[in-house]
């Protein structure tokens, strides 16, 4: 993709947080928006760094992870294309408390947070839009660390297949494909997982014929029965 070509304004409109702006405001947002092209594993940012703006994954997949006192990493997100990160953070007026790295090649762009306050203060509806666009990402967050410590390891795999699927909406013998976005170890991490026992569960479900594993490639043989797993019979 040619950076200089790149419609910034054209892009934001097509951003649900962007997308009920006018042109003109598009058009004075994108003079405080930067573009960055990341190869796999460099950082957007890390813990400690000023946070001056947010970002948004244009193409590519994005870590947000954190490092315990012992050196252990955990994934808090996986941020794909479409989606934003760290705002939040920016109106904190404190550092980075979490870190963001590329997982494969990726464009990223970010919103400079001066050009952000300058559109609050001409229309407090984009406040509206941010704070709801937050409160969403709040509440994935709280859904996380109640599946965490309500939900077995097994439930969490079979949620995180699942998580795009509404399996009530599907009939019993319905097949899909599940397609891992990173490597099986950044999942496992994103769901409090080893990679041995997020590994040993696909290998259950397998056994039991409820999927097909195929690297990265995730074949749902049935989304009713794998929804009911364990309790209902194969």
């Amino acid at each position: 993709m040619d950076m200089r070509a790149f419609d910034v304004p054209r892009y934001l409109s097509v951003l649900p947080l962007f997308s009920d702006l006018s042109p003109a405001e598009r058009e004075r947002l994108a003079q405080g928006c930067s573009m960055r092209r990341l190869s796999r594993g460099d950082l957007v940012f890390r813990v400690g760094e000023p946070c001056e703006e947010f970002h948004v994954t244009v193409l590519g997949q994005i870590k947000l992870f954190a490092i315990s006192p012992a050196g252990q990493e955990k994934v808090i997100e996986l941020v794909g294309p479409g989606h934003s990160f760290a705002e939040a953070l920016m109106f904190t007026d404190k550092p980075y408390i979490i870190n963001a790295q590329a997982l494969t090649d990726s464009l990223v762009l970010s919103v400079g947070k001066a050009a952000v306050v300058a559109e609050i203060e001409q229309d407090p509806r984009f406040a509206m839009r941010m704070l709801a666009g937050i409160s969403r990402r709040l509440h994935g967050l709280v859904h996380d660390v109640q599946a965490y410590a309500l939900h077995s390891g097994m439930q969490r795999v079979i949620g995180y297949l699942l998580r795009d699927q509404q399996p009530q909406d599907c009939v019993s013998g319905d097949m899909l494909t599940v397609s891992l976005p990173v490597s099986k170890a950044t999942v496992a991490s994103r769901l409090s997982l080893t990679p041995e026992y997020f590994s040993r569960v696909l290998h259950e479900l397998e056994a039991a014929g409820l999927i097909e594993v195929d690297r990265r490639d995730i074949r749902i043989l049935d989304v009713r029965r794998l929804e009911r797993y364990p309790s209902t019979p194969a």
